[in-house]
């Protein structure tokens, strides 16, 4: 998963857009479009068009969302492009959607997201927006653009009120760039198989499509920060996956695995007035994780691994290849002590292999949290965390004078949901 880091300025920016002139803006802007046509028709209901659309009521629709306000300090470094060891309040957050059921077996819906942290967002993006069709348990499908089932949490981190870490393990789902790997444009092929009462069942997810990634997203704008070239069209590119779910027998135990297959991606680089390209070779990303959740223990853990190798190429010049190699993991743990308060605590690691052995090789992060529900409507989280490593979370810009190799992060977050 694409992260923002120390590295990035030579390997989160490598895969690309399949053609270097194609407007990446032009392109996101027209699908969206289509998607919100495409949602709009499905809240007319089948059959007779506007004038048999279907009450407001038979649509069963749906209004949901949240809002937090977050704050940051660090002891030293400062973190997301916000002055933390000042003591940043730099972190807004609010997510509207709107689901719709015009028949029993079709659902639409849509989900914005307003986002500032820091230097970054400050304005409104759409997280999904998609038509889901389930034939019977076995099979469905859903299309638009879909959160992508990656992994353990990649489809919960878009909901803030539904689990109690202020920051999920960052090694692998980096705050700043949970707008990239959210979603993609393309559909999804799910359902379940039930098996021997013995065997459990399996839940099973086949994905496939493209990923959009604006220049002024993170993922690009940070990687680049102290680099000559600049990828002014952003970039995209194809990929296939699957992701199996093993609920086992063992009550509450769930082991699952993901895998991604990108192409080869290609992006307009430029390095002052010259153009050329940037692109990345076909690579597999993939995730194993298990889950175990009984009464009021919740225990999990992840591993991920995510090589890939690409190049930079300018006319009259030999191509640049680099080649990354990135394994992260983290294992949790949370209790709920009593009817209002949960408390947990996770340590998380991330490695680049291919990197030098100094600070900005590695991330390894001990995190104490506690969430307190004071009704249905309003939360509170709380959270430690003992850093080691500088190779997640840091803008260069904002640590003029370099980084220090630890960093205490504390992080204060309170919410309201609807």
């Amino acid at each position: 998963m694409l992260r923002h880091s120390k590295r990035s300025t030579t390997c989160d920016h490598t895969k690309r857009l399949d053609g270097d002139e194609r407007d990446l803006t032009k392109r996101e802007s027209m699908m969206k479009r289509l998607f919100v046509s495409a949602l709009a028709l499905g809240l007319l209901g089948g059959g007779g068009g506007v004038t048999q659309a279907q009450s407001l009521d038979d649509l069963n629709i749906q209004i949901h969302g949240y809002a937090t306000q977050g704050f940051l300090y660090t002891n030293q470094n400062n973190m997301f492009t916000t002055s933390s060891s000042n003591g940043s309040p730099a972190w807004d957050e609010a997510v509207v959607n709107v689901t719709a059921q015009p028949t029993q077996k079709l659902r639409v819906g849509v989900q914005a997201r307003y986002m500032l942290l820091g230097n970054i967002g400050n304005k409104i993006t759409l997280d999904w927006a998609a038509a889901d069709y389930k034939f019977n348990e076995r099979i469905g499908v859903r299309f638009g653009k879909v959160k992508t089932p990656s992994g353990l949490l990649n489809e919960t981190q878009d909901i803030d009120p539904s689990y109690m870490w202020a920051l999920l393990p960052q090694g692998i789902y980096a705050l700043t760039s949970r707008n990239s790997f959210l979603s993609h444009y393309g559909g999804i092929a799910y359902g379940t198989f039930r098996l021997d009462e013995k065997f459990g069942k399996l839940d099973y997810r086949v994905f496939g499509g493209q990923q959009l990634v604006g220049a002024d997203d993170p993922a690009i704008s940070l990687g680049m920060q102290g680099s000559p070239v600049q990828l002014p069209n952003g970039w995209s590119g194809t990929f296939l996956g699957g992701t199996l779910n093993w609920k086992t027998p063992v009550k509450g135990l769930m082991i699952g695995s993901s895998d991604w297959k990108y192409q080869y991606w290609k992006s307009l680089a430029t390095s002052g007035a010259t153009n050329g390209s940037q692109f990345s070779n076909p690579c597999n990303y993939y995730w194993n994780y298990a889950r175990y959740e009984m009464n009021k223990v919740m225990v999990a853990a992840e591993y991920t691994r995510q090589p890939y190798n690409g190049g930079t190429t300018f006319p009259g010049s030999a191509t640049n290849t680099f080649w990354v190699d990135v394994r992260a993991w983290y294992g949790m743990a949370s209790y709920k002590l009593a009817d209002k308060l949960t408390i947990g605590a996770y340590h998380s690691q991330s490695f680049d292999h291919q990197q030098p052995l100094q600070p900005a090789r590695y991330s390894k992060d001990w995190t104490v949290s506690g969430r307190y529900d004071f009704n249905q409507f309003l939360y509170t989280k709380a959270e430690q965390h003992f850093i080691d490593g500088t190779e997640l979370g840091y803008d260069s810009t904002m640590n003029p004078d370099g980084l220090k190799p630890t960093c205490r992060l504390t992080v204060l977050k309170i919410g309201v949901t609807f």
